[in-house]
């Protein structure tokens, strides 16, 4: 975690962030570019983050996608929080689809394999992630959806 990260959560706990988010991708898109990918809005926020690729179900177009990450004993774990919004994120539904991705940690890619967290065993890595950032359980508490968790581990 850095210094900004208090500031980070503050920010994140806002109801109304949900509507920013297109303008915090966009910010965070064109921060990526200006830097090479070196610098995204979670690094500036010290927080621990991920770029996940994935193939589209539909499309077949690999797309990209930065996303706050929680390490946990040797995997990453990923929400499709979306804020706490009424929708689920389209990289969700691309992963549903696939048992593979590619992410970016760092300057470092590599492919993993992707398994959704399962209702029984959901709970206890769901405490892990609010440990992580907090604002989970606000998004949890925005939203009627059932926030899924998935579980990335690097492929040799």
């Amino acid at each position: 975690m850095g210094l900004l990260t208090p500031l980070a959560v503050r920010i994140g706990a806002i109801s109304w962030m949900p509507k920013l988010l297109p303008q915090i991708v966009w910010v965070d898109t064109h921060l990526q570019q200006a830097t090479r990918g070196r610098v995204s809005v979670l690094d500036v926020a010290g927080l621990p983050n991920l770029t996940l690729t994935v193939v589209g179900r539909k499309s077949g177009v690999a797309r990209s996608t930065p996303l706050l990450c929680v390490p946990h004993e040797g995997t990453w774990l990923i929400a499709g929080s979306y804020f706490g919004g009424p929708k689920m994120p389209a990289w969700v539904f691309n992963l549903r689809a696939t048992d593979r991705a590619e992410v970016a940690v760092g300057r470092e890619r590599f492919p993993v394999s992707v398994r959704e967290i399962e209702p029984g065993e959901r709970a206890a890595l769901w405490a892990v992630m609010v440990e992580t950032w907090p604002n989970y359980a606000k998004y949890e508490e925005r939203t009627d959806r059932l926030i899924p968790v998935f579980e990335l581990s690097r492929v040799s």
